[in-house]
């Protein structure tokens, strides 16, 4: 009896179809998706081109971080939510706008919201597959890297 047939086989071959699973669409997946979770955290940061108020009030009062002030924290974190997934759908220095968002969600958990390590552990996972392996063929980087014949 081979080894390839029955539950064995089938165990084999879905394995295998795992494998297959192209970068490509991983890399583009987890673009998209930790995109999408920090561009929503922007935008309640936000009222047209201003920050709310109650985003002051949220990191002079409850977000409070050791080594900046409310105002500049609220500043940077907008801006941190709002441009950095704009990069990583376009592709456009993914490994640097993932790396940012990483350092972001390191401070979130160390010094905002420490219970939620299963939360911000699965955003970092995300961030950490994009810095490592990059953002793949569907991006600004790959076009660039293709254009001066290097490997990205």
């Amino acid at each position: 009896m081979s080894n390839q047939s029955g539950l064995g086989g089938l165990i084999i071959s879905v394995i295998d179809l795992f494998k297959r699973t192209p970068h490509d669409l991983i890399a583009l997946l987890s673009r998209f998706v930790v995109g999408m979770v920090f561009w929503q955290s922007g935008l309640t940061k936000i009222d047209g081109f201003s920050i709310k108020a109650s985003t002051f009030f949220l990191f002079a009062n409850d977000f409070k971080l050791p080594f900046l002030p409310p105002d500049v924290a609220a500043y940077m974190a907008t801006a941190a939510e709002l441009a950095c997934p704009i990069l990583l759908w376009l592709g456009f220095g993914t490994r640097f706008a993932a790396l940012a968002l990483l350092i972001m969600t390191l401070v979130i958990q160390i010094f905002v919201f420490p219970g939620s390590y299963v939360t911000h552990g699965l955003w970092a996972i995300g961030l950490l597959y994009l810095i490592k392996y990059g953002p793949g063929v569907l991006s600004v980087d790959h076009f660039i890297a293709r254009s001066r014949g290097v490997s990205d």
